[in-house]
């Protein structure tokens, strides 16, 4: 049994709010560039560099990528043989939270209740998610996501019969009618498969992947080819004024489902693409 006091896991988690939300990553970054090399517009390429040039000064001078600083989506994978000490597990992932976006200088954009709207003041509470996984080590991984591209987002539970071509059908939809409101060229999570909870948690979780890698199962992978392929030709292009690069990549997870059902959730997320994943 290995004993992790949990101030280790606020520190971690303090640190990947400020670094996932001043420095672009670099599956980022080259998911950019190679966009860049293939948009045939001149004011897609040009917004592309503008983009770069955002997130290099960003990352040279210390500023937030974006003024959005996003709402906090934690995800924690911990290894069942690891005994956490010092304190209540979700309370230090919220005071990591909250330290991060305090010592980042980041925008504070929860409200404690959705209805009356009163801002909390220190960008928690966080969205948190469990999972007990095999081993020692803990995992974390973060997305800060704004709102504009999650506002977008959508699920549809759609019949079985309607099959793939449903599917894939509903995804590019999603796409083009959010436009130019997801501040494009995105990253497109997609989850498949579970309950009508569990696909939205899949989407979400597909966008930290690194930018562009394969899904394991080569049945995936050219699903997800596929995706990228018919988004682009849509011709949004980059802040929606055109081009071939809608989409950077397309992340797809899939999970066992009832044989009634076919829940399609797809979770999208901008060009700033705030997410990181560590080990403890």
């Amino acid at each position: 049994m290995r004993e992790m006091p949990v101030h280790t896991i606020t520190d971690a988690i303090a640190n990947l709010c400020i670094e996932i939300n001043h420095q672009m990553q670099p599956d980022m970054l080259a998911a950019l560039e190679r966009a860049r090399s293939k948009e045939e517009s001149p004011l897609g390429r040009h917004v592309l560099d503008q983009i770069l040039e955002n997130a290099r000064v960003a990352r040279e001078a210390w500023y937030p990528i974006c003024q959005d600083t996003g709402q906090a989506v934690i995800f924690l994978d911990i290894g069942q043989e690891v005994h956490l000490t010092g304190g209540a597990l979700g309370d230090a992932v919220q005071e990591g939270v909250r330290r991060g976006y305090a010592e980042g200088y980041l925008r504070n954009s929860v409200v404690a209740n959705p209805l009356r709207r009163e801002n909390t003041g220190d960008n928690t509470p966080a969205i948190v998610y469990y999972e007990i996984v095999p081993g020692n080590r803990v995992q974390i991984g973060m997305i800060a996501k704004g709102a504009g591209c999650d506002n977008m987002s959508r699920l549809e539970m759609l019949t079985p019969a309607g099959g793939a071509d449903a599917m894939e059908t509903f995804i590019v939809e999603t796409v083009e009618r959010a436009g130019p409101n997801t501040s494009p060229p995105v990253v497109v999570g997609v989850g498949l498969g579970g309950t009508f909870e569990k696909a939205a948690l899949l989407a979400k979780r597909a966008l930290l992947r690194p930018v562009g890698a394969p899904h394991p199962d080569p049945e995936m992978a050219r699903l997800e080819t596929r995706l990228v392929e018919r988004i682009n030709a849509l011709g949004i292009g980059p802040a929606g004024f055109g081009g071939r690069i809608t989409a950077l990549a397309v992340h797809v997870e899939g999970h066992a489902t009832h044989i009634a059902s076919f829940p399609v959730a797809v979770n999208l997320d901008c060009h700033s693409h705030r997410a990181k994943s560590i080990e403890l």
